[in-house]
Order: structure tokens, then sequence, then C-alpha cells
């Protein structure tokens, strides 16, 4: 018999770590593509964050607010608070800068911060899944 809940918290962990490689991938490009990378760390943290609430049966809401994510994994796993600071101000690559009436440039050295804290939260959550 298929475990649900297993299948459902691979295919989060599994679209959070493509997002890392599309972001990889991003920063890779001839020049950089910085606005991608920033979001898919966005979505790498974000996707991973809820691989862990369907592990514990939490219902969350849709959203992309990394902050809040973090809490409601916090009320599961108090550890998970350390992660706040690690997200904090990322949650705008989510929407802002993917549109052109809100787009800024964004540096180097931000799309590779971005990536390293991406790659930090995602292999915390998935040390807390296995």
């Amino acid at each position: 018999m298929v475990d649900r809940k297993r299948t459902a918290v691979e295919h989060w962990l599994t679209k959070g770590e493509n997002d890392l490689r599309a972001g990889h991938a991003s920063l890779q490009a001839n020049p950089p593509i910085t606005e991608d990378v920033c979001f898919h760390s966005q979505q790498a943290i974000e996707k991973s964050l809820k691989a862990f609430l369907v592990e514990m049966g939490t219902e969350f809401p849709k959203t992309h607010d990394l902050t809040k994510l973090v809490r409601l994994c916090g009320k599961s796993d108090e550890a998970f608070l350390e992660l706040i600071t690690l997200v904090e101000g990322m949650t705008t690559y989510a929407v802002t800068e993917r549109y052109p009436d809100d787009w800024r440039e964004i540096l180097l050295d931000e799309a590779q911060e971005a990536i390293g804290k991406a790659e930090k939260a995602v292999a915390f959550v998935k040390r807390k899944i296995k």
C-alpha cells in the first residue's frame, strides 16, 4: 500500500531540491540571472518547510511567508526557530523580484548569499525529517 503522507513529503522535498538546482543553474548562467537565483532559493526553503509540516501532519496556509512557516514548524520542533534569522528578508524573493513593476537589480553577492541560506535551510529540514 502506498504511504500517501510519505509520498507527499518526498514530493515537497524533491520540488525544493529542484529549486536549489535551478538556483545553481541560474547562478552559472553568463551573466548570472540573480533574481532567479533568489526566487529559487526562497522556493527551496518554502517547499522544504512544507515537507516538514506534512511530515508532522500540520496543516499550513497557502503562503510564501518563510517566517510564518518557520514559526509553524517550531510548534513541532523548537529547533526550527533557529532558522528565523536565516530566512529573514527572503520572503520578498517569492514575488517582488519576479515582476517588472517591483523589479530591482540584485547583485551577485546577494544571490550567492541567498543560495547559501537555502542550502543551509534545506539541509536542516532534511536532517529533521530523516
